[in-house]
């Protein structure tokens, strides 16, 4: 046993109580604050459930053709939605989905400006990526705990912890696509007496397009990773049949929701690198002219 050097009950009961006190206190600002949040997440679920499944599967099958012009993504995506709903999990995926979505989207609204502000100052990055490197190293759990005394269980402490788990690799790689913008092309476009913002939105945001896409596959796929989780604190949707098959010692109910979640990260994993590759070929013609 390592011997005890200092007592840490003070510093785990100040904690504690630090904790309590704010729960008492702004527990209904932190509610006013993620209201829109909540409101964003049952707008697209409720749309989502509302939609005709066939017209999610049209959708969905057009965006793969568009990411591709070929036939092979589209069949792997028209075949991954029949699953779901031969599998009778489209209702759940629809959940999840919703999850995932209003998850990213808030991601890309917080982290790309804050990789457009890393990527212009070196003192901001040393601040920020001692942050991220916490944000992704520390258990989800860990963070999940003051969600649910502040909100409790339900949907917002589900999609906060989501984002949080989710964000730090969009906001590296826009920070990562910005920086590595040739530095010629940006003395170029100094010389045409550009601005700093239309160098940004018109030179560097451009160029770095493909990484920054690439940061919001990678936050797709963290976010549809924390679904199990999720579903403990009363997310629903194909999560919570994982964790029922599990509570239920049933092999098949777990087994083809976890299909279900494979399926859905196939879809959007395939499409979003699509796009990517779309865009660096278009990059490259641009830069071969």
């Amino acid at each position: 046993m390592f011997p005890e050097l200092i007592d840490t009950r003070p510093w785990r009961r100040a904690i504690d109580d630090g904790l309590n006190w704010v729960v008492r206190n702004w527990g209904d600002e932190f509610e006013a604050a993620a209201y829109p949040l909540l409101m964003l997440l049952k707008f697209i679920e409720d749309t989502l459930i509302a939609t005709p499944f066939w017209l999610i599967m049209i959708l969905l099958v057009g965006i793969a053709w568009l990411a591709t012009r070929r036939w092979q993504l589209p069949l792997i995506v028209f075949l991954s939605l029949v699953f779901l709903g031969v599998m009778d999990l489209w209702e759940d995926a629809m959940t999840t989905m919703a999850l995932m979505i209003a998850a990213t989207l808030t991601a890309i609204v917080v982290s790309i400006p804050v990789g457009v502000w890393m990527s212009r100052s070196a003192r901001v990055r040393q601040v920020i990526t001692p942050i991220l490197d916490l944000m992704q190293t520390l258990p989800s759990f860990v963070y999940l705990i003051p969600t649910v005394m502040i909100f409790g269980p339900g949907k917002i402490p589900a999609l906060i912890a989501t984002i949080v788990y989710a964000a730090p690799p969009l906001v590296r790689l826009s920070d990562l696509g910005l920086r590595s913008v040739d530095p010629a092309v940006m003395e170029a476009s100094r010389a045409f007496g550009t601005t700093p913002s239309q160098r940004l939105f018109g030179v560097q945001i451009p160029l770095a397009l493909p990484t920054i896409l690439a940061g919001i596959n990678q936050t797709t796929m963290m976010a549809l990773s924390m679904v199990v989780i999720a579903s403990m604190i009363g997310a629903g949707g194909l999560g919570y049949q994982v964790l029922q098959g599990i509570g239920r010692l049933e092999v098949s109910r777990g087994l083809f929701a976890g299909l279900g979640i494979v399926a859905l990260a196939i879809i959007f994993d395939r499409i979003t690198q699509s796009f990517g590759k779309q865009l660096q070929a278009r990059i490259g013609l641009a830069e071969a002219r």
